[in-house]
């Protein structure tokens, strides 16, 4: 039960080929094109397991055929024997299956993935290209030449680009840990891939090629466990609408707005790059396990030119040029030619050699103010680029920051870019290259922050009326429309407190003066109609209207106006409402819209009337909390306009980010919201107000996950609070169970380091004393979809190093289950600290984990127990738990439950 549940696809002991006749001399012309080149592969290496081929016409019994059984089966057969090969393999109790192949429709693909699933069986394919496991010289594919052994993983959802990433991977020194092709309608797909590769030891980083997204809950929920645990790098098709189109049609699946895309990866922690070589290079730099905290590059260079480019290079990619402190300048400045300039770039002059660039790197590496150094070399007469490489790769172990290099020009510095690419120091033939690879390693830290956020769907504002916003909902609903009015999409505004403007609906001229007389001068008049989206299309707003008069006239014109541009539009009325009185107030707008596959998207930009001139839409996916918040007001335009300009206060940013807070809360607990545009929203440094508001909704989407859950409409699970308890502690004092969260990571390695050595054999049956990153990370960063942990932590006093007594917190135990992949049981864990053990805490910890299972509609929870743990399997005893021998492993008992 510890093995990943792909091991036997991508770590066969044995395999089983079906792809014709294996005989060298045999007529090849026979086989089918995947065939021969699979044929081809095999024979390339040997593969370290057993490998054998058959016959779809192979007679036996199956007494027979299970003598013969194998991990993996290999089929590269036409279309009308692959059936036959699966029927074949199940009998051989396979547990996986490649189908290499093309062509074959979704109807054809479906009815392999019944078999497989009848016979229990994983099955990557039809339409692929095939995987590779370098390691094992497993070449399970038609793909060429089996790849060079190393620690990148790729995936590919193009067989063509699989081809030519392996080709240009060869020529240039780049190994893999596997390489896995993905058609459309494989039964195992991209998020099931990345979930083994994030489990992987033999994979330190990850590229992938996307066109599509089969399954958005899925994708994100694999893809963030992925990028937790190792550098994930993302090249995707269809930037613009003709690729999106060419990559539906493609991939067979939904590929939906590239900004979308742009926001799902981001939160998601992984990095996109935009072309195949930055692919390579991101990769190669995040593998080095930079991490640097900022944006501020610095420039050590030979010459001013080429620095110069870089520069312009760090701006226009909105990066910061990383400048040495007044200190850093006058400690370096003596070590240097004289000609050395170090005010901006670090201009080390055309006399500069090994020592001096050590010196001004070392210096730049020791700055507070310098997240990275870029080393450019130009050849100069006399020069030795070779030294100065040497020199680096010596400095290269004792430096923090991200180091990169350009070595300009061609033939004479060769030797030197093969110094540094033997010390692993990531080298590029121009500046701008450069520049772009520290862009996606700051890109990579700042995305990482992202990830770490678990909000839950309500923040600690005051409660919202979720029920009396419903309620407006199910009522227009019933109506048969899904355009809210003005007035109704204020309220559901309110019901989550909002701020509006004050506005009320007149159905008559007379009524319309009274109303804006009772408001108060200048007033505003918009038209109120299920039938109009955009008001001003027709003419229906008129802004600061200065007196009864005027309101009694601006309304029957627009009337006239109204019908006479729409004479089909229902009509209900005028609105009447205030002006917003902030004289210096700006302009924003938030929205919501829904993408396929991603679902619903926060938006935030500039608003007014120029909109959609302006296309300022910076987006998130929710749920939101303060650090999101924030981080989406400013990568918007609108954010330079924020803080104090051209006389005007700054706003008030407390409020702006409660209103996106709120919103977050709107999109958690209104399923039925497609979309939302709340433009323009006033905002100045006394607060916002929403001034007009445009609500689209529909009944409530489908599972994004395939599993009902009351947030089954957002790509990322919120965190899951409600499932929070206090218990009484037996012996006194009480402790909280609660979902674990990233920021749990340290009490979690505290629990474990603190644990006798027997408890962590039990637990981990390994004698390690502390979790490993990799470990500590997975642990603590879980999609709440598929899984759970619950934690029990204790509030303890500590007296310091001053002797006052402070409060901190401690995690006492932790009860988890993973989802099986049959996707109706679970496997669980259970881990209690020394001094916590016999006060009732393991108990109740898993009676809390199987009631989460439950109301998840799992129907059994297992586990492994050591079978010389008798305190344990004494406890799941008292359970009910069944405990048999597990016949996998003697030294083990599996302890089953139903739910």
């Amino acid at each position: 039960m510890d093995k990943h549940y792909l091991t036997q696809l991508f770590q066969p002991e044995s395999v089983v080929v079906f792809a014709g006749s294996a005989d060298a001399d045999a007529d090849t012309a026979k086989l089918t094109p995947h065939a021969q080149a699979l044929h081809a592969a095999l024979r390339a290496q040997r593969y370290t397991g057993s490998l054998q081929f058959l016959d779809i016409h192979t007679t036996g019994t199956l007494a027979e055929l299970a003598q013969a059984q194998a991990d993996l089966a290999i089929i590269a057969l036409p279309p009308q024997d692959v059936a036959a090969a699966l029927e074949i393999a199940g009998r051989m109790t396979c547990r996986a299956a490649l189908v290499i192949s093309s062509g074959i429709g979704a109807e054809q693909a479906a009815e392999f993935k019944r078999i497989a699933r009848r016979e229990g069986m994983f099955l990557l394919g039809p339409n692929c290209l095939g995987l590779q496991r370098p390691r094992l010289q497993l070449n399970a594919s038609a793909a060429g030449p089996l790849a060079a052994d190393g620690p990148l993983a790729l995936v590919s959802q193009s067989g063509a680009l699989t081809t030519s990433m392996l080709d240009w991977a060869s020529n240039n020194a780049v190994g893999f840990s596997s390489v896995v092709s993905l058609g459309p309608n494989t039964s195992v797909d991209i998020a099931q891939v990345l979930d083994f590769l994030a489990n992987d030891a033999q994979t330190h980083s990850i590229i992938v090629y996307v066109e599509g997204i089969p399954n958005a809950r899925r994708f994100m929920s694999a893809l963030r466990m992925a990028a937790n645990a190792k550098p994930v790098v993302v090249l995707k098709a269809g930037r613009k609408p003709a690729g999106n189109e060419a990559a539906q049609t493609h991939c067979g699946t939904i590929v939906g707005s590239d900004d979308v895309f742009d926001s799902a990866l981001r939160r998601a922690g992984a990095v996109r790059v935009r072309s195949f070589v930055e692919l390579f290079s991101a990769a190669k730099c995040l593998a080095s396990r930079y991490r640097p905290v900022g944006k501020r590059l610095a420039i050590v260079t030979n010459g001013g030119g080429p620095g110069v480019l870089a520069a312009d290079w760090i701006n226009e990619i909105s990066l910061r040029l990383g400048k040495l402190s007044a200190e850093s300048i006058k400690a370096l400045q003596p070590l240097l030619p004289p000609q050395a300039s170090l005010h901006d770039l670090i201009d080390l002059s055309e006399e500069a050699g090994a020592e001096h660039y050590k010196a001004a790197i070392e210096a730049a590496c020791r700055d507070a103010a310098i997240d990275g150094v870029l080393a450019i070399y130009s050849p100069k007469v006399g020069g030795d680029a070779s030294a100065v490489a040497r020199a680096l790769a010596d400095i290269k172990r004792s430096i923090g920051k991200p180091l990169l290099c350009c070595w300009m020009g061609d033939t004479s510095v060769q030797a030197a870019r093969g110094l540094l690419n033997e010390a692993s120091i990531p080298s590029f033939r121009t500046p701008e290259a450069a520049v772009g690879a520290f862009g996606n390693i700051a890109s990579f830290y700042q995305n990482q922050l992202l990830l770490q956020q678990t909000p839950p769907p309500l923040s600690t504002l005051a409660k919202p009326d979720i029920e009396g916003a419903r309620l407006v909902i199910e009522s227009v609903l019933a109506e048969r429309r899904k355009v809210l009015t003005e007035m109704e999409s204020k309220t559901l505004l309110s019901a989550f407190h909002i701020p509006v403007t004050n506005t009320i609906l007149a159905r008559s001229a007379n009524e319309a003066m009274m109303i804006a007389t009772q408001l108060g001068f200048p007033v505003a008049l918009k038209i109120a109609s299920p039938d109009i989206s955009h008001k001003s299309d027709v003419q229906g707003v008129v802004l600061n209207l200065p007196n009864g008069a005027s309101v009694r006239d601006a309304y029957n014109d627009m009337m006239e106006r109204v019908a006479r541009l729409q004479p089909q539009a229902r009509i209900n009325g005028i609105t009447v409402q205030k002006m917003a009185g902030a004289k210096r107030g700006r302009e924003i707008y938030i929205g919501l819209v829904t993408d396929e596959p991603f679902g619903p998207v926060i938006v935030f930009g500039a608003g007014g009337t120029m909109i959609e001139l302006i296309n300022d839409r910076a987006m998130e996916l929710p749920p939101l909390n303060q650090f999101l918040a924030r981080r989406l007001i400013e990568r918007s335009r609108v954010a330079e306009t924020l803080g104090e300009w051209r006389g005007a206060s700054a706003v008030d940013m407390d409020a702006l980010e409660q209103l996106l807070l709120r919103v977050s809360e709107m999109v958690c607990e209104l399923p039925q919201l497609r979309e939302m545009d709340i433009n323009p929203i006033i905002i100045d440094e006394n607060g916002a107000v929403a001034v007009d508001a445009r609500i689209l909704i529909d009944n409530a989407p489908q599972a994004l996950s395939g599993r009902s859950n009351h947030y089954n409409h957002l790509a990322i699970l919120p965190y899951p609070a409600r499932y929070e308890q206090v218990w009484p502690l037996r012996g006194g004092g009480e402790y909280i169970v609660r979902p674990i969260h990233p920021d749990d990571a340290q009490m979690l390695q505290d629990l474990v380091q603190h644990l006798s050595p027997e408890s962590r054999y039990f637990r981990f049956v390994s004698s390690m004393v502390e979790l490993p990153p990799s470990m500590l990370a997975r642990f603590t960063l879980i999609d709440y979809d598929r899984e759970m942990a619950l934690v029990a932590v204790t509030k303890e006093r500590v007296a310091g190093a001053d002797g006052e007594i402070s409060e901190t917190e401690r995690i006492v135990g932790v009860s988890r289950y993973i989802t099986n992949p049959d996707q109706s049981s679970c496997e669980f864990s259970l881990l209690v600290a020394d001094d916590f053990k016999g006060r009732g805490l393991g108990s109740r910890l898993m009676e809390s984990i199987m009631d989460v299972a439950r109301e998840k509609g799992l129907a059994e929870i297992q586990g492994l127990v050591l079978a010389n743990n008798p305190s344990m399997l004494k406890l799941m005893g008292s359970l009910g738990f069944t405990v048999k021998p597990f016949e996998e492993d003697r030294d083990f008992k599996l302890v089953t439950h139903g739910l």
